[in-house]
């Protein structure tokens, strides 16, 4: 029998359409899904996934069910599920634990729920669930084979675990692939940052001076993008080798000091958190807008700006109006969460084709090859990077060139 605690199941019609929708836009999972339907290559195993719960996340759950899984999901933000899709998943037979607007305790409560379930594989975006196993629930590691992590934040969290020795079972980067970060973090985050923006505020960004925090590939996507709009951008960094690039890729580079005063709408994308607080918001214009694409809430420090508010109230959904006390208005997006799946939809399903194939074939290695790793973070191998690649462009129709035998003997000779 399916569990599940979800918003409302009459939406599952609804939720179907549109999953449907993100199949017809992820060639590369599907054709993965129907290479391996025959084999059933994850049978017997219970998979626990905290993601997203959007229609793409639907694509990868449903998958992984059609190849022999168990699947338990659960939000891996509060606001973000699509209650739609939650309905349709469970139709589908996946036992679903998500509803946007969860409270910070319903959201935990969900995650213990799919730890609960006793996973022989683990799938996380941000590192909760991963976290969650480790302090709260060490026991059930010894059955865990191995997990997944989608999300720079979560790496970062998991990096940490294993430098410090703790680090239960072995875990894959799925977002250190390169057909994961250079796609999905950069044109992915880039696009959706500016979309859940837009349905936010419906402003006009040409013209704008537009501040990004940060310079790794999920900000240098919104940044691009934002220039692409017509806006003025200017890059806060604390990198200096990223930094020096940004001013290389064209863009005013200052500290978030200097960007205060100027700034009409900031960006934060670093996965650290403060990055904007009391001493950034004091100098900032009547009007600047506030948004954050980092993982977790902590980018954007919201208890200064609530301490140093007179008043508050909400002017659209998503959009928080903040007065001061000197009359200046400071507005906050999406409650200072992941502006582009809260106030929009996330990444287009085109570049979460790329993400959820490294996804799925990880989960298939891990299967195989989990009882033989070591408790470490692994990398995607260039093997599996390059497959995704290939079944991608040739999804668009691109053909590519290949070495000739006396191309390949000469990159492997020191004799030239």
């Amino acid at each position: 029998m399916v569990e599940y605690k979800i918003r409302d199941p009459s939406l599952a019609a609804k939720g179907r359409v549109q999953l449907e929708w993100a199949e017809h836009n992820m060639p590369v999972v599907m054709r993965l899904r129907e290479k391996y339907l025959g084999e059933k290559p994850l049978e017997g195993t219970t998979v626990s996934m905290v993601l997203h719960v959007t229609k793409e996340t639907g694509v990868l759950a449903r998958t992984v069910k059609m190849w022999g899984a168990e699947v338990y999901l659960a939000a891996s933000n509060p606001l973000s599920t699509q209650d739609d899709v939650a309905a349709a998943l469970v139709e589908d037979g996946i036992n679903v634990f998500a509803w946007r607007g969860m409270t910070s305790e319903e959201y935990f409560w969900a995650i213990s729920r799919v730890a609960g379930a006793r996973p022989d594989l683990v799938v996380d975006d941000g590192g909760d669930l991963h976290v969650y196993i480790h302090e709260k629930a060490p026991e059930l590691a010894d059955k865990i084979v191995g997990g997944t992590e989608e999300t720079t934040t979560g790496v970062i969290r998991l990096r940490a675990l294993e430098k410090a020795g703790r680090l239960l079972y072995p875990v894959i980067a799925v977002n250190d692939a390169y057909t994961k970060f250079l796609f999905d973090n950069r044109y992915g985050t880039g696009q959706s940052t500016v979309d859940g923006i837009l349905r936010a505020t419906n402003i006009l960004l040409a013209g704008k001076k537009v501040v990004v925090a940060g310079y790794g590939w999920v900000a240098r996507g919104i940044a691009l993008r934002m220039r692409g709009m017509g806006a003025r951008v200017i890059v806060t960094e604390v990198d200096p080798i990223r930094a020096l690039e940004a001013v290389m890729d064209g863009f005013d580079v200052m500290s978030m000091n200097e960007a205060a005063p100027i700034g009409d709408i900031f960006v934060t994308a670093t996965g650290n958190t403060d990055v904007i607080r009391r001493e950034h918001i004091e100098k900032m214009k009547d009007g600047a807008i506030l948004a954050n694409s980092g993982h977790f809430n902590v980018e954007i420090n919201v208890k200064d700006l609530e301490s140093m508010a007179v008043g508050k109230r909400r002017i659209r959904p998503y959009l928080d109006e903040y007065k001061l006390p000197d009359g200046r208005k400071i507005y906050l997006l999406a409650e200072g969460r992941l502006v582009n799946l809260v106030a929009a939809e996330g990444h287009p399903s085109e570049v979460m084709d790329m993400s959820f194939a490294n996804q799925a074939l990880s989960l298939i290695r891990l299967k195989k090859e989990g009882r033989t790793l070591q408790p470490r973070v692994y990398t995607v191998p260039r093997s599996q990077d390059e497959l995704v690649a290939r079944l991608k462009l040739d999804s668009m129709g691109i053909r590519i060139d290949e070495l000739t035998e006396k191309q390949r003997k000469y990159l492997e000779s020191w004799n030239l």
